[in-house]
């Protein structure tokens, strides 16, 4: 017996459908569907509230916990210049992070039913609907559990008094990536450097998906060796 291959309807609501997807889940995702309305997730309106987040969300959640960290670092006896470089390791910190996350779990390959549902949730509804304006940014309350092991982890290699900084330019480096995403998707530049920064991540949804992992820049895609072709061919 041959079995039947299983169709997505874009009408219904996607989560629980996508894991019966299988093997042609990875094929599925990556065929963007443009449209600025986004699809509905949940039958429950209360779980579907939380998968939607406006982009000005995200700063004015969270500068005021970075501005609350960095002032401890302060208040614990660092002097400003201190604190800014603590902050900048914070940034630089993040934009490593920021790749690694995106090339090695956003774009882990799945088939299981529940690892496709997961990956859906996760990143592939951004392939999916890369438009869609009110889930091109992470929602608050999944940021705020993440931020448990984050500032365990920063404790692990930085002490007391740096902790805070440190933490508050990585959040800072998020927040940065997060805006940055939302407007290279929405906003349109007027100057070179964010002209091409748009072009380098609009070829990462519709041209080359497993390259050009970076948001904000694409340092790491330099250091790792995997730029899109055409940034390649450019070097040659």
């Amino acid at each position: 017996m041959v079995a039947q291959e299983f169709t997505v309807d874009l009408d219904k609501p996607l989560v629980f459908q996508v894991g019966h997807l299988g093997e042609a889940y990875e094929e599925w995702v990556h065929q963007p569907i443009v449209s600025r309305e986004g699809p509905r997730f949940f039958e429950s309106d209360f779980w579907e509230s939380l998968t939607r987040t406006v982009w000005w969300a995200i700063p004015s959640i969270w500068l005021p916990v970075v501005c609350y960290f960095v002032l401890k670092s302060v208040r614990m006896g660092h002097t400003f210049p201190e604190v800014a470089l603590m902050v900048a390791g914070g940034v630089f910190i993040w934009t490593l992070l920021e790749y690694t996350l995106h090339r090695f779990l956003f774009h882990i390959k799945t088939k299981s039913y529940w690892g496709n549902t997961m990956h859906y949730l996760l990143h592939g509804c951004h392939h999916k609907h890369p438009m869609d304006g009110l889930r091109l940014v992470f929602p608050p309350a999944a940021t705020a559990i993440l931020l448990v092991p984050f500032w365990n982890t920063v404790k692990l290699f930085s002490t007391p008094s740096s902790t805070p900084a440190l933490f508050g330019g990585g959040l800072l480096g998020y927040v940065i990536y997060d805006c940055t995403h939302y407007y290279l998707h929405h906003g349109q530049p007027a100057n070179d450097a964010p002209k091409n920064l748009k072009k380098y991540h609009m070829n990462h949804h519709f041209r080359v998906q497993d390259k050009g992992f970076g948001i904000t820049s694409s340092l790491w895609d330099r250091v790792f060796g995997t730029l899109p072709p055409s940034k390649v061919a450019k070097k040659m």
